[in-house]
Order: structure tokens, then sequence, then C-alpha cells
């Protein structure tokens, strides 16, 4: 594969290359490949898209938690809008970027409470100040003024030195996927869409290439 200078993008993703016939029937094999593995503090950011109670799109970003067989996981406080609305409409769409790589990740699912023991190992791996962060990020806390909300911050540290158990509100979702759409770029040719599709979660796959 070309490279267009030292510390440059190469001209083109790798799977831009992979001949139609040859792509695996499942998108496991490029979801590990360009997904870091779970046990990796560094967590992808996503945009998680959701249905408003007025029917109008919704749109923030979130941690990838952690990614599987079954699917995506993110977590959140179960107080925020995104948790009323993914309650409300389970269907869902999140959309990762690696504009460095030429490349874009969409997925398009169908969003499930998390099991209670999956919440507790994902609190435990992120680090002291996402563990605090779910404590305080509170509209709230928001609201005070910046002193108060260092003196705060500061002074829930102090008072926890061993560290903090997941509080109450802390909550989680998989994002069972019906449709993985994998983007490559290119800087010599066109870029194109590798889309894995099926009509239920459960159901079988089939793939499609598409334009870019």
């Amino acid at each position: 594969m070309a490279v267009d200078k030292v510390g440059e993008p190469p001209e083109f993703d790798p799977l831009n290359a992979v001949d139609a016939a040859e792509l695996p029937g499942s998108p496991d094999p490029i979801l590990a490949e360009w997904l870091p593995t779970n046990d990796d503090p560094a967590r992808p950011l996503m945009s998680l898209a959701s249905i408003d109670d007025d029917g109008g799109p919704d749109v923030r970003t979130v941690l990838l938690s952690e990614f599987g067989a079954d699917g995506f996981w993110f977590h959140t406080d179960d107080r925020t809008r995104k948790v009323a609305q993914v309650d409300a409409q389970p269907l869902v769409a999140l959309v990762l970027v690696w504009p460095d790589l030429r490349r874009q990740l969409v997925v398009r699912g169908v969003a499930e409470p998390a099991s209670p023991a999956e919440e507790e190992t994902v609190y435990r791996a992120r680090n002291p100040y996402l563990q605090q962060l779910a404590w305080l990020n509170t509209d709230a806390f928001a609201q005070r003024p910046i002193d108060e909300r260092l003196a705060v911050w500061a002074g829930f540290l102090a008072d926890h030195p061993d560290g903090f158990d997941p509080p109450a509100t802390w909550t989680g979702y998989l994002v069972r996927p019906t449709r993985i759409t994998f983007w490559s770029g290119s800087a010599v040719t066109a870029g194109r869409r590798i889309e894995y599709s099926r009509e239920s979660p459960h159901g079988s796959w089939m793939v499609n290439v598409l334009a870019g």
C-alpha cells in the first residue's frame, strides 16, 4: 500500500482495495481491525443519534465502552435526555470517524439495557476522572459558579480517597446492529462503502458494495 509522504495517511484505506468477492461474510473481522480492544483504556468517541419525542433527530457524543459479537455498548447517566429518548424509541444510530485513516463507521441498530454486571465492569474500567464525573455531572453542578465547581470537585475527590463506586444513576445500553457501514476513503480514487445489513438483530448478514 502506497504512502504519500512520511507522516501522512496512506493513499487509500486497505478496505478500499479489497475485491467484493473477498469480503468476509460478517462485519466482525473488519470491526476487530478498526476498533481498539475492550481492554484498551483509550475509548473511541462516537456520535449517538436518537429520536426525540416530537419525532425529530437528536445527536450527541459518547464513548464506545465495549464492542463484541452482540453489538456496541455505551454508558451514561439515567437522568439524561438521551436515555429518555432511547427508552421511548430504541432505534438508534452510531458514527465513529478516523479522518487521518480515511475511515468512517456507521451503525444502525436497536438499543436495549445493559446487564448490571456489564455496567459494573465498564465503570471499574473508567479512569478516576470519568468515575467522578458520573457522580457530579448534573445540571445543578453545571449551574454553580466556576469557583464553587472547583471547590466541590476537589472536596468530593478528597472525601473518596479509595475511589468511587458506581452511582445509582449509572446505566448502559447495548446497541444490537441491523446495519453496519464501513466507509473507506482514498486520495487517488473514489471512496466506497462496504455495507452489512440484516432484517433483525439476530439475523444473517448480507454484504453489499456501494458508492462512497
